[in-house]
């Protein structure tokens, strides 16, 4: 054990043992939220590093403490490689993770009572897209466009509401949606009616800079935004990208407006992120996600589950639990927590069934392509979620299934777990 995990066992033994804990967690299941991931063990090394100890309100060359030599030029390469990955003209890595990223977005480009508009949360938008129960959904006015047959969108009936609601943002994006978007499409509508056009990324963003995905600047967006963990395998964080003409704004609703000094940790965390993402193998890798997920779908089509719209297009996939097995999303859930496979409830669209026991379960593979998994591995776990789903109370199907998936993680190390750590 090295010095610190040592000082860390002997000072704290209870918060070692959880940690150690959800070491072995993470090394013994299969992590299939799609918003999750394995970071790189050099992020972990610039997270757990000394600059978690500086401050650095402001902006590189124009901070409001001393002693910034460093990181100013941590700030500033991240800020550069941001740029170059995905054809920004300037980026803000700066916000602390997403919802802060999008309201420091909102803030730098509306008024209050201003009219944006968005994915409805049940067709597979995010909370900071404007869900009533959001701060953002108080400030501004969010209308809210649904998916149609195929979980496509409607662009001609989004033409008639954006025409009708006069939106200053037209909002491309999503947490739950499995398929990818026509971004020249939320162009057209955002020119038509003079909005600016916004992208969240923040699931894709990964995809997106490993170019197997569709780029939002390369159908002449305004703004956009993503995460730095999730596909791109960085620190928990957010990056805001723009034109030029919103730069100033932009940096300045994210500080002073928004929050105060950056965790420059973190900043050089997606610095390093970054610099990876850029390499040959990181396209690999994104390709790979996507097999993986068009494989894992196959598979469970193939067992009779129901997924939202069908398939995937992206990273993810949504099981209708309740159609395919009479199971509510919580319960789904739950079962597959009892073999080692982690998913989390997900409502469908227009969900009848409350948030906390929705009708489905989101499914994601980022996390176990990052230890090496393929579309066989996949198909296997797809067979095995399908057995627990259909006999969700068979204690003894569950202890069967769990050493199954036991001995196929065993086969996959956990970036930055050494097995010493795993036993």
């Amino acid at each position: 054990m090295d010095a610190d995990r040592q000082a860390l066992a002997s000072y704290d033994p209870d918060i070692f043992a959880e940690i150690a804990g959800e070491e072995r967690r993470q090394a013994d299941g299969v992590e299939m939220i799609p918003s999750e991931n394995y970071t790189y063990p050099e992020v972990l090394a610039a997270l757990g590093s000394v600059l978690t100890n500086k401050y650095s309100e402001g902006y590189p060359g124009r901070r409001y403490y001393g002693g910034q030599e460093h990181t100013d030029a941590i700030e500033r390469l991240a800020r550069r490689r941001a740029c170059a990955l995905f054809g920004a003209d300037h980026a803000n890595v700066q916000p602390l993770s997403g919802s802060p990223m999008n309201q420091a977005a909102y803030f730098a480009t509306l008024q209050p009572g201003d009219t944006v508009l968005a994915m409805d949360l049940s067709h597979g938008g995010h909370l900071t897209h404007g869900a009533p129960v959001s701060h953002m959904g108080k400030v501004f006015n969010f209308v809210r466009y649904k998916t149609g047959e195929g979980g496509a969108i409607d662009f001609d009936g989004m033409m008639k509401l954006a025409k009708e609601v006069r939106p200053k943002i037209v909002l491309a994006g999503y947490s739950s949606y499995p398929r990818d978007y026509d971004y020249a499409g939320f162009r057209k509508v955002a020119d038509e009616v003079g909005a600016l056009a916004m992208a969240d990324i923040a699931h894709i963003g990964g995809l997106v800079a490993a170019g197997v995905m569709r780029n939002p600047f390369h159908a002449g967006f305004d703004i956009v935004t993503t995460t730095t963990h999730k596909t791109l395998r960085g620190p928990r964080g957010g990056m805001i990208l723009c034109r030029k003409g919103l730069a100033k704004a932009i940096d300045s609703s994210v500080f002073p407006g928004l929050q105060g000094g950056p965790h420059m940790n973190n900043v050089a965390g997606a610095a390093i992120t970054l610099k990876k993402a850029a390499e040959p193998e990181f396209r690999t890798y994104a390709e790979q996600v996507l097999a993986n997920a068009k494989a894992l779908a196959r598979t469970l089509v193939d067992e009779g589950v129901s997924l939202v719209t069908g398939g995937t297009d992206n990273h993810m996939m949504v099981m209708d639990t309740a159609a395919s097995f009479g199971l509510d999303g919580r319960a789904a859930e739950e079962a597959l927590d009892r073999i080692g496979i982690t998913a989390n409830k997900q409502v469908i669209p227009d969900d009848p069934r409350p948030p906390l026991r929705p009708s489905g379960v989101r499914l994601g593979t980022p996390a176990c392509t990052t230890r090496g998994m393929d579309a066989e591995d996949m198909a296997r776990l797809g067979r095995w979620m399908a057995q627990v789903l259909r006999a969700p109370d068979d204690a003894g199907l569950a202890d069967r299934l769990r050493g199954e998936v036991r001995d196929l993680c065993r086969r996959f190390p956990v970036p930055g777990v050494p097995a010493r750590r795993r036993a």
